[in-house]
Order: structure tokens, then sequence, then C-alpha cells
């Protein structure tokens, strides 16, 4: 360890015998160094499996291995989507031996920010299992699986830190720091540390997205000491899988309850099928914030699982580095949801991704791909490439919610009138349809970066539609309006100054008949759930395509394709009324 974590974290110098008197010395079997340990005896989310009562936890007989190896303790394999499943989530937990701390070096204290306190004394030992709510004085010990921020969904405000542990008896619990209590314990703590903790406090677990089953987390106090624990023969599992299907993810749907973890192979990535030439745009990935999956465990349905932030640039590092070639993917902590009456996943600021060898689990599971490859290739990649189709009620509802992302809809409506009053179009770049800038004497782009560019109308139109509850506005970005009307905008306008030639360029052109004509048809639309939309400044949907509700092309991910235009022309464009292209 360097020299910075020679101190623990702490809230005091104190080093009192705990009171507790809950739990004693854990002793057990040495492992040897290097040896990993992976205990499953149950196929890993089975969409078919029976149900009893119960969580599956899977453990080994015994810590011991020779040195060295390493195996799979079941009587099924990971992969088999044969094996009866228990009710609830599927258990694995992965162990290993470490050098790990009866022995400990100096803590730090947050009381007195950073500076080292000699807290060396061996306390009474408590396991998670014995943390009960309400302050403690004893002593755990255990290793930080992982941890991550903690932010206001709306204000974005950070809250604190919380954390993932993991104790010898492969209890996992969650972890928490206060914000103002990180900078003491932050720059000392890394993932898979072995800790011991001396005075904490046993908080009520939060009842939503929750990531451990205990009623109570450990809470860093003032007086909080944690140090790094060496020279320990107990043996602290590397990490603790809760495993769901895609039955168990079903009916978990819109709950917002425990956050539990998948493993599966994928199907598609963004759209495009898994293949040995696929590339993914991580320029991209950092632009959107996002990549969407298509996946399938064993036979059974295919879901769309969505990663976010960090989930989605993870992904995109880790899929580089295997040369494209990865298949199989593990995601902890993920929320089901519904859209448009599909279940999708997506990832939280907790989930962490694996994949193909990286951990024991996906190993399993690529061996059963390997040996399984004509079962992982029965579903048509046209079936799972459709969007949701929802009702406009659904659309507010989903933008309300506090966790909601930016997202594309299929959504059947009817059109009940063209707003008239306000400009139907803008003028655009030629090249790359952003909105056009005016110069002193000709227009310029700013993405393009040229000072003189040949402006052409583009629709920003928009239009008043109803289902059977809800009405809504749309406006008709860019191909759209075309989609729908039959007319380019550019030849709408142009039409328009040619029969009407004293008009000047500022003049605001009215809307043309060809969208009038449109007021009565029901039309497919798929609509873009912006940022603007989450934020509530706008209830206004961006419609990036039009279909007509038998159209063949529905079978299509229309999502990325239509995303880059909307991307483009979307960009400070609404409000201003559209000026006359700039010809030459």
């Amino acid at each position: 360890m360097s020299s910075n974590r020679k101190s623990a974290f702490s809230g005091d110098s104190r080093s009192e015998k705990p009171k507790d008197g809950e739990a004693g010395d854990f002793s057990g079997p040495i492992k040897p160094i290097g040896t990993h340990d992976v205990s499953s005896g149950l196929s890993i989310g089975d969409p078919r499996s029976k149900k009893a009562k119960g969580d599956a936890l899977v453990s080994s007989p015994s810590l011991t291995k020779p040195s060295g190896n390493s195996g799979v303790s079941s009587g099924v394999s990971i992969g088999s989507p044969n094996s009866k499943n228990p009710s609830g989530p599927i258990i694995q937990t992965t162990k290993t031996s470490v050098s790990s701390g009866v022995r400990s070096k100096a803590a730090v204290s947050s009381g007195v920010r950073g500076k080292a306190i000699v807290s060396a004394n061996v306390g009474r030992v408590m396991s998670f299992k014995d943390v009960k709510f309400g302050p403690h004085e004893s002593e755990l010990r255990f290793r930080l699986i992982h941890f991550w921020e903690a932010r206001n969904v709306r204000t974005k405000l950070l809250i604190g830190l919380e954390m993932l542990l993991i104790d010898q008896e492969e209890t996992i619990i969650q972890g928490f720091i206060p914000a103002g209590r990180m900078d003491t314990y932050l720059p000392h703590m890394r993932t898979g540390g072995i800790y011991r903790l001396h005075n904490f406090f046993g908080s009520n677990n939060k009842t939503l997205y929750r990531v451990s089953e205990p009623s109570v987390t450990i809470t860093f106090s003032s007086t909080s000491v944690l140090s790094d624990l060496e020279d320990s023969s107990v043996c602290f599992p590397e990490d603790r899988f809760r495993f769901y299907g895609y039955e168990e993810f079903n009916a978990a749907c819109d709950l917002k309850g425990d956050l539990y973890d998948y493993v599966g192979h994928i199907k598609l990535v963004n759209g495009q099928v898994l293949n040995d030439s696929l590339v993914v745009d991580e320029a991209e990935i950092a632009s959107t914030r996002r990549v969407l999956l298509h996946v399938q465990t064993h036979d059974g349905p295919v879901m769309k699982m969505y990663l976010w932030d960090k989930a989605a640039s993870d992904f995109g590092e880790r899929f580089k580095a295997s040369g494209g070639t990865a298949s199989v993917i593990l995601v902890t902590t993920l929320n089901p949801k519904r859209y448009g009456g599909a279940l999708c996943l997506s990832s939280m600021a907790s989930s962490r991704i694996f994949m193909d060898s990286d951990v024991q689990a996906t190993r399993d599971y690529l061996n059963w791909l390997n040996s399984n490859l004509d079962v992982a290739k029965r579903v048509d990649a046209d079936v799972v490439t459709k969007t949701e189709t929802v009702t406009i009620g659904e659309l507010f509802s989903y933008m309300k919610q506090a966790d909601a992302k930016v997202a594309w809809f299929e959504c059947i409506a009817t059109i009940g009138d063209v707003v008239h009053g306000s400009g139907w179009y803008y003028i655009g770049c030629g090249g790359c349809h952003t909105k056009a800038t005016k110069g002193p004497t000709t227009l310029m782009c700013k993405k393009c970066g040229k000072s003189d560019i040949v402006g052409v109308a583009q629709y920003l139109a928009k239009i008043s539609v109803y289902d059977n509850n809800d009405q809504a506005v749309f406006v008709l970005l860019g191909d759209s309006g075309h989609e729908l009307s039959g007319k380019k905008a550019s030849e709408l306008v142009e039409s328009y100054f040619e029969a009407n030639e004293d008009e000047g360029s500022d003049h605001l052109v009215p809307v043309p008949q060809a969208l009038i004509d449109t007021i009565g048809q029901t039309r497919k639309f798929i609509v873009k759930v912006s940022t603007h939309n989450l934020t509530g400044k706008t209830q206004t949907l961006t419609v990036t395509k039009v279909l007509t509700p038998e159209d063949p092309d529905i079978g299509v991910n229309l999502e990325e394709s239509d995303g880059e235009r909307v991307k483009r022309a979307a960009e400070n464009i609404e409000g201003e009324e559209p000026k006359r292209a700039k010809c030459g």
C-alpha cells in the first residue's frame, strides 16, 4: 500500500473496548493465496425455473482448496437453463484468500482531518448480521467491494459516498459516508481493500433502490476509525452477486425496490448486430452518455438494457479492450422498468460492468454460450429492434419519473391542429442542418465553421395531437415534417416567395396547406423525450420520424438513425421566427 494509505479513517483517537459483546473473534481455515473458489449450485438467471420460497444461497462446503486451482462447487452448471430454480435471486459468491489483518496500520480520524492516530488495538469483532440500529463501538472487518457518489436526483447535490461491503460470513451490507466526511476517508479507499472499522452508527437502510438485504446501513460517524487490516487468516470473499432472470425482473418491474444483477449474452449494441466487424463509437457514448443493449439469458426473452453515464463508458472501454469480441455481460444493481409495456433494465449509479472472462459467473456463462451457439442465435434481431409503443399519458408519466433518462418512444396519435402564429421552419446549414446564424452580410454555421453558407429551410412545426385520453404538442423537426406532409420545407418556402415576390426576407411565411391537410390523420410518431422534457422546461415532444400505423419500417431501430439528426438540428432553434433562406 502507498504511503498515503498508512493512515486509516476515523473520527476519534479513542480506542475503547466495545460494549456490544455480540460477536467474537473470527477464525477459519487458511486458504492459499491466489486460489479462487466460486460456489454456484444453480442456473443463474434461468427464466424457466420452478419457484419455491426463499433465496437460493449457494456456498462451497469449505474454503480450503489446493493452491493455484480454481473451480466451481455446483450440482448444475451455471450456464444450464434446465435446472430447478428456487424463488428469489440466485446468490453467487466469489471467494479468495488474502493476507489481511489482525494487524492494522495507523488510523485517520475525521475529527483531526487526516492526522495519524495509532489505533491498532484488536477489539471484539461484530459480524454484519449482528448490526442493529443505533451507535456501536465494536469492530467490523470487511472487504470494500465498490463505492460511488450519492447525489440528489433533481439538484445533483452531493449527499455522500455509498459503499458495498462484505464480511467473512459472506454477508453484504451497504455503507455510507456523509459528504462532510468524504475528504477524510476517500483518499485512502480502494476497491477490493480489506479494512477494520471502529465506532459507527447503524442507520435504517433506505427502502428504495436497495443494493443489499440488511435493514441497516453502516454509517461513518464523527468517532469512526477506519484502518487497513493485515496478516489475517480469515478469507474475505471478493464479491457476491444476486442474479435475477426475466421472470423475476418482470415481477419486480417499476416497484423501485431492491436492485438485482443480470448475466446473459448480448444480441445488439445500439441497434447493431453483434459480429466481428462491430465497432463501438466511444466519442458517441461520451456525448450521449448512453448505450442501448439487447440481451438474453439462455433462450429466454430478449430484453432491452440501458447503460447510462459511467456504466455506458465502462462498457465502451471493456468492449473495445476485447477487440469487439465480447459477448457475455454481467451488470449489477439494475432497475427494471416498463416502457410502453416492454420490460427494460436500466443501470444505476451503483452498477458495475463485467464481461466474458472478468469473473467466474461470466466465465461459466461464456462456457455455456460457446456450447449452445445455435440456441443463442434463435431470436431474430428484427424482433428486438422495435421502439416501445406508448400512449400520450404514459409519455407524460415517464417524464415525471425521478430516474427518467433521454429516450425514444413510438406513440400513435391523431393530428388535431397545426399551431399557427409562430414559425413552422428554420433556416439551417445546407450541409449539417444546424441552425444558421446571421452574419453582417452572410449566413454562417458554427458547427461547420463556415462564414458563408447556403441556407436551407428545415421543418420546425408544432402540431397538436391526441389519443383516446390525452392531448400533447409535438414539434416536427427536419425530415419528420417531410414524412408527414410529403413536401420538403425548402420547396414550400421557395414556392411561397415565388408567388409573393414583394414580401421581404423577414416575412413570416404562413403555415402551408400541405401541413393543414394532415389534420385528422392518425400516424405513428417516433418521439424523443429530451433533457428539456425531463427538467420540466417544456412538455413539447420532438418528433424524429413519422410512420403510418401499418408501416413495415416500424421493425427497424429508429433511435440511433434519427438521434444524430435531432442532435444536429435541435440546438437553440425553438422560439425564433424563421428567416428567408439566403442563396449564394
